[in-house]
């Protein structure tokens, strides 16, 4: 059987929101979604904030969230739930699909890509006008109530053409196209999640900056937003920058020796 499907249920107030910093309008737009009814797919590169995002908005609005690591073994089953063997007795189990159905929450399915195919079959009821979950299992065909929100996420930049939504899912969805946050935005955000002073986190943003323009070329992903907060977050605790930097820049970037030297050139000119 494949592993149990990672989530996360949440039901924060507001005061206990995750920390976001909006880029746009994207935080109207998902109120705007939710309010009617709408699934929302979020689509950009790794470590941009997608999940943090989608966090801080369940937190926003009150609403339990159900956050599934999507893999290539997840299954429907997975979703929406099985029975289970429990002190002799076989048991339904919901899956948090179901358990967000019932309870009017958010589900979020992080790269629904990496999923098995018959998770989108799973889907579709749910983002059209019907808003329904059949349990064929059970027999059950739940209603989403009107607090249920779909929200699905992948890496356009990432995938393969083997691994894509097809047109006729991604067009049952609102869009909204993730990106790393602008300069100075970022650098606010390393600095709030880490601690380091203001001028640590423009450097290490314009550090990025640098490694971005290599993505594509040299390398498969782009230094993450995520991944400077790790490295602000070594400094702050005392590491040398270079070795900071080499820890949770570098290595995590690539394998390949000369990938890595050409980062480390790179930002070696930029460090001085």
């Amino acid at each position: 059987m494949p592993d149990a499907p990672t989530l996360s249920p949440s039901t924060a107030p507001l005061a206990e929101a995750p920390f976001y910093l909006p880029q746009g309008s994207e935080v109207s737009l998902f109120e705007q979604a939710q309010r009617h009814g709408l699934p929302l797919l979020l689509k950009g590169p790794t470590g941009c904030g997608k999940t943090r995002f989608v966090a801080h908005m369940a937190a926003r609005l009150g609403l339990p969230l159900y956050t599934v690591a999507c893999h290539d073994d997840l299954t429907a089953a997975d979703l929406t739930g099985r029975y289970l063997l429990k002190g002799g007795e076989t048991v339904w189990v919901d899956g948090p699909l179901t358990r967000a159905v019932r309870e009017g929450g958010i589900c979020y399915l992080d790269e629904v890509v990496e999923a098995r195919k018959d998770v989108t079959v799973v889907l579709h009821p749910l983002t059209d006008d019907r808003r329904i979950l059949p349990l064929e299992r059970t027999g059950e065909l739940l209603e989403a109530p009107p607090g249920f929100m779909l929200v699905v996420s992948y890496n356009p930049g990432y995938q393969n053409i083997l691994k894509s939504l097809k047109p006729s899912t991604r067009q049952r969805f609102l869009a909204f196209d993730f990106a790393y946050p602008a300069p100075d935005l970022e650098a606010r955000v390393v600095v709030s999640e880490s601690g380091v002073d203001t001028e640590t986190a423009a450097m290490l943003v314009r550090l990025a900056g640098r490694i971005r323009g290599m993505a594509g070329a040299d390398l498969e992903e782009a230094a993450s937003t995520r991944l400077l907060v790790y490295c602000a977050i070594l400094i702050k605790a005392g590491r040398p920058l270079r070795e900071a930097v080499r820890a949770a820049i570098i290595e995590p970037l690539s394998d390949d020796p000369a990938v890595k030297a050409g980062l480390s050139e790179a930002i070696a000119a930029l460090l001085g």
